[in-house]
């Protein structure tokens, strides 16, 4: 094989790694939203829609509209995220 089709066949190689990696993080993300609307569905099947996880309190209609598989308020999830812990959780 000839030394132009090698390096073309390298640059091919790398663009099908990242492509793979690409798609292995959406599958992932997917099967993480996934669970967060099966969690959603269970917690309003369970009368327990709306409240966060966190702290009690009632969401909001604004942010579950936004993100209708919210478990927690937009004050507790900006904690969370920080990886922070609220005291109080239910």
């Amino acid at each position: 094989m000839d030394t132009l089709t090698q390096s073309h066949l390298v640059t091919l190689r790398h663009l099908l790694a990242y492509r793979l990696r690409d798609l292995k993080a959406e599958l992932d993300a997917d099967a993480d939203e996934m669970a967060a609307v099966e969690a959603a569905l269970h917690r309003l099947d369970a009368n327990q829609y709306g409240d966060c996880m966190e702290c009690g309190e009632p969401m909001g209609l604004q942010r579950l509209l936004v993100q209708p598989a919210a478990a927690r308020c937009a004050a507790c999830q900006s904690v969370f995220e920080l990886g922070g812990q609220r005291t109080g959780a239910r």
